[in-house]
């Protein structure tokens, strides 16, 4: 974790009001445009509240990166909860188990600009994405 990461344990429904404020906090600050920021928070409000729902809690880290042209944000949502049993079927479009934002990864994924996920059953999930400055 570098300097400018930020943790937030994930809880409570309080907990993913908190994620949702420190990304659009972040977000305005490495200057992000309004549409981007709107996706962003919006993807890590699904993912926050599936680590949650379906991941029984976990923690969530937030920072700002830097590559040779551009600044962006970095969100890791981990928790320790069952897996995903079915990751072809929990990336199909539309596909939701109901209870978020109805978007489910396939939504979330479309929002931002790297998506990579590392789930086992059993083991819990751990998913990292990524929002350029455009």
């Amino acid at each position: 974790m570098n300097d400018d990461s930020q943790r937030q344990p994930v809880v409570t429904d309080q907990d993913v009001v908190r994620v949702r404020q420190m990304v659009r906090t972040l977000a305005v600050a490495v200057k992000l445009s309004l549409v981007d920021q709107t996706k962003l928070v919006t993807a890590a409000s699904e993912l926050a509240r599936n680590t949650l729902v379906y991941g029984g809690g976990g923690e969530v880290v937030v920072t700002r990166v830097q590559n040779d042209r551009r600044a962006g944000i970095r969100i890791v949502f981990a928790d320790h909860g069952p897996g995903i049993a079915d990751l072809d079927l929990a990336l199909t479009d539309g596909y939701t188990t109901g209870g978020g934002l109805g978007l489910g990864l396939s939504g979330a994924r479309r929002l931002v600009d790297e998506f990579t996920i590392d789930t086992e059953p059993g083991k819990g999930t751990t998913i990292t994405i990524v929002k350029w400055c455009r």
